[in-house]
């Protein structure tokens, strides 16, 4: 390439910028919700293939450092079948293969589902993604191996991922000897955070919790992640609620609390539509990008699709209402939708611009999971 089309070409970018997905000296992480790979899914699977439900978004998935989601289903074919809550599943084993094919670096497997099909499924999920060579973390045979972090390495740089989940049923949880996920109690996830920041760069901590189709984090998720955050953590990617929920920054840290579904297998029209998030760690600095979704299910028949124009506007709309308590706003620049930098001063709780908001928000209960549909 001769001198002048050097010149060219260093123009355009810097007049353009990087595009979407550029890694330079950050690490980029892509971040989606909840994947359950079984269900009504399940039939798509035989006609269609594993590595279906994932070709419509597979340029985005791509793109970045590390892939992480929240497996939401045991990868097995055996174990006992927990009967005390109403909605169980499980995967095939070969779905690990399809998920690594689609991308994911590492999976969180602490949530309402891991033990469904008891320790036998617990150790079946696993195998197959040990298998699969994808990381994993919050489940495990015993409570050490649950509360083990996974570590990725990016052109040098750890980064350490932690799980918990905050829901119920309680049997699930990990023990001494006593396999399950990894249970947040405030005291262990500090400990934990402590303990992993100093070998690595960046700690990422992901959290199952919340009020399945609400809108708005509870307080005791607020605090939690706050806790999180003050403890070391760079970052925390929430899910459970099956819907998007708010984005806020907290001492320049990204909290996202509910990333919504990505391939799950139901065809619930309260769940449609959702995000993908890549969140960009360089250094002290953050910068988090939206991209929309579309996963109702009865229009994408299990393969979700990314939204662009009006309908990623829409998506984008209903995201800033639910970001307002947190003093946060998702902008459309250079023809992405990116989250400002607008970290909530220390002391100030919610927008008071909006008080139903902050009615809302201020009379949900602070236990977990209430009204769980353990779905």
């Amino acid at each position: 390439m001769n001198a002048p089309i050097r010149l060219l070409l260093c123009g355009l970018l810097l007049l353009f910028g990087a595009p979407s997905g550029a890694r330079g000296d950050g690490i980029v992480i892509t971040a989606v919700g909840d994947i359950m790979p079984a269900g009504e899914v399940a039939r798509t699977f035989i006609t269609k293939g594993l590595d279906y439900p994932f070709s419509g978004t597979a340029p985005e998935l791509r793109k970045g450092d590390i892939l992480v989601g929240n497996l939401e289903a045991p990868l097995t074919r055996r174990g006992t079948e927990f009967q005390g809550k109403k909605f169980r599943f499980r995967a095939p084993p070969e779905a690990a293969e399809a998920l690594k094919r689609a991308g994911f670096s590492v999976l969180t497997l602490a949530n309402n589902h891991a033990m469904d099909f008891g320790g036998e499924g617990v150790a079946d999920t696993l195998t197959a993604l040990d298998g699969a060579k994808i990381f994993h973390a919050g489940a495990g045979t015993d409570l050490t191996q649950a509360r083990r972090e996974a570590i990725l390495t990016v052109r040098g740089r750890r980064v350490a991922f932690l799980a918990y989940s905050l829901t119920y049923p309680e049997e699930f949880y990990a023990g001494v000897g006593r396999p399950g996920t990894a249970q947040g109690v405030a005291g262990r996830i500090s400990q934990d955070i402590t303990r992993v920041r100093q070998s690595a760069e960046y700690v990422v901590v992901s959290f199952h919790w919340g009020e399945e189709l609400a809108r708005f984090p509870k307080p005791y998720q607020r605090l939690t992640a706050h806790a999180a955050i003050d403890a070391g953590a760079d970052l925390i990617l929430g899910h459970h609620p099956h819907v998007i929920q708010g984005i806020e920054q907290y001492r320049g840290k990204s909290i996202i609390y509910s990333l919504g579904n990505f391939v799950f297998g139901s065809m619930s029209r309260a769940a449609d539509r959702s995000m993908i998030a890549r969140i960009t760690l360089d250094g002290a600095k953050q910068t988090v990008e939206i991209i929309p979704i579309n996963v109702m299910n009865s229009e994408v028949r299990f393969r979700p699709t990314v939204l662009t124009g009006k309908r990623g506007d829409e998506v984008i709309t209903r995201l800033n209402l639910l970001c307002a308590p947190f003093h946060s706003r998702i902008t459309m620049a250079g023809g992405r939708y990116t989250l400002e930098d607008n970290s909530v001063p220390e002391g100030v709780a919610f927008s008071r611009g909006d008080k139903g908001v902050v009615k809302s928000l201020g009379q949900q209960p602070a236990s977990p999971c209430i009204g769980c549909h353990y779905q």
